[in-house]
């Protein structure tokens, strides 16, 4: 996807290549809601060599430029993360998206990783909707949903957080972004 920021593509992240440029983005402190702030590298490694291995969940380093920008994760809410806590519907997809530290931010980055995490998620034709759990309290992540389509469903309590369960259609995320899915 090409912006006026750029372009954003991703690819498949490798569990043992990709652990070290992960495990920084998700133990810096801007990362706090990705509740790995603690993790050691090997800690990183067994994470993603688990997501790697299984069926209902994948995930994926974004590039802009073609350089590391942004993690992104994709995943069956009716099999991880959301099995038994709603009503999953078919062509659901869960994801989550968090964006490396930047030395020097760029003006509207982060609203163009989402957008282009979301373009991704669309390209497949089975899915009708994405849904996302992001923390309660992650207020700069509701304005994002918020401002790419997402519809607060209501809070959910998870294991490790109350969380804001929020789902975005097709339609939802085109008009939102002006988009034509």
């Amino acid at each position: 996807m090409s912006t006026a920021l750029g372009t954003f593509t991703v690819r498949a992240l490798d569990p043992l290549a990709d652990a070290a440029l992960v495990h920084g983005w998700v133990t810096h402190p801007k990362a706090a809601f990705w509740l790995m702030g603690e993790a050691k590298l090997q800690d990183v490694e067994r994470e993603y060599t688990a997501i790697a291995a299984h069926p209902h969940h994948d995930a994926f380093i974004g590039l802009h430029n073609g350089e590391p920008a942004f993690l992104m994760e994709r995943y069956d809410p009716a099999e991880v993360e959301l099995k038994g806590l709603y009503d999953a519907e078919p062509g659901d997809i869960g994801m989550h998206f968090l964006v490396a530290p930047a030395d020097t931010p760029l003006h509207g980055f982060t609203l163009g990783v989402i957008t282009a995490v979301m373009e991704t998620m669309f390209t497949d034709p089975s899915v009708r909707r994405v849904v996302v759990e992001p923390d309660v309290r992650n207020s700069a992540v509701h304005a994002l949903n918020k401002a790419v389509g997402f519809e607060v469903l209501g809070e959910i309590a998870k294991p490790e957080k109350n969380a804001l369960l929020s789902t975005c259609t097709r339609e939802q995320f085109a008009t939102a972004t002006g988009g034509g899915l």
